[in-house]
């Protein structure tokens, strides 16, 4: 690739993110924070900086790059196969989770109860979760947890569970399990692959890594819609339009989470099957 050709796909990906990475970072810089899109940026590892940077990923020869030189994984201006084949216990493991998820069906019966359970009795320890107040008080939300069967299959979501949460789960994820109960209807999972797509960087071009952030700055703004917080003066876009709750504890708001994690489910599928290709490409190259 010449040097003219990288330097404007490295322009191009840098204009794509800079809409929510600058307003991250002003908010930082005042230090206020934001319950629901600081999350990408403050939960995952993957720091402003690492993902404004284009890579054209493995096999790719970037001419009179200097700007690459010192980078993690490079030998000149190409990621080096050393460094790949150094990767491989990372890979497999990636490529084992990604097409476990592929291979079932999704499950759209959790109604995003994983959030509830993360505040429920939380009034008994004083604490409120991102600092905003719960929709329903405390002991509305501790009852829609109790007349609610909690199914929850991403380790990641069951290990913030509150203790008094933690027995009324009908599934057990550990950390090492997540193949045998990661499903794609998951909005956590849909997320996390995110997590995955960063964390094959540089091997893999980053066009696949800003495809995977932008699925999950949308699924984490229905996770924290259906949540039980009160998101009243936290605005969804520039024309001021706030969040309206997705009523998760109704009928009606149940609908209309499940068709918009089957939505997501639809939009994750074909991002999971190019990471797992992806995997692929890398072990066997």
């Amino acid at each position: 690739m010449s040097r003219e050709e990288w330097l404007a796909r490295a322009a191009s990906h840098r204009a794509r993110l800079a809409p929510y990475v600058e307003p991250h970072l002003a908010r930082r810089e005042a230090g206020v924070a934001h319950p629901v899109h600081d999350f990408l940026f403050t939960y995952y590892a993957q720091r402003p900086a690492q993902l404004l940077r284009w890579h054209p990923g493995f096999g790719v020869l970037v001419e009179d790059a200097p700007e690459l030189d010192g980078l993690k994984g490079y030998d000149g201006g190409a990621v080096a196969a050393a460094y790949v084949a150094a990767q491989r216990m990372l890979l497999q493991t990636l490529h084992r989770l990604l097409r476990a998820t592929l291979s079932r069906p999704g499950n759209l019966g959790c109604f995003g109860m994983h959030e509830w359970a993360m505040v429920y009795r939380s009034a008994e320890s004083g604490e409120t979760r991102h600092r905003v107040p719960l929709r329903l008080g405390a002991a509305g939300t501790d009852a829609v947890v109790e007349s609610h069967r909690i199914a929850c299959s991403h380790f990641d979501a069951f290990r913030f569970f509150t203790p008094a949460a933690v027995p009324l789960n009908t599934l057990s994820p550990a950390s090492d399990d997540r193949p045998d109960f990661e499903q794609p209807a998951c909005l956590h999972a849909g997320m996390d692959l995110y997590k995955h797509a960063f964390r094959l960087s540089p091997m893999i071009s980053s066009d696949l890594v800003a495809d995977c952030f932008e699925l999950a700055w949308d699924i984490r703004i229905l996770d924290m819609r259906a949540a039980p917080y009160d998101l009243t003066g936290w605005r969804l876009d520039p024309t001021g339009e706030e969040w309206s709750p997705v009523r998760v504890e109704t009928a009606e708001g149940k609908r209309e989470y499940a068709a918009r994690q089957e939505s997501f489910a639809a939009r994750a599928t074909p991002l999971r099957r190019r990471l797992a290709a992806e995997c692929e490409r890398l072990l066997t190259g």
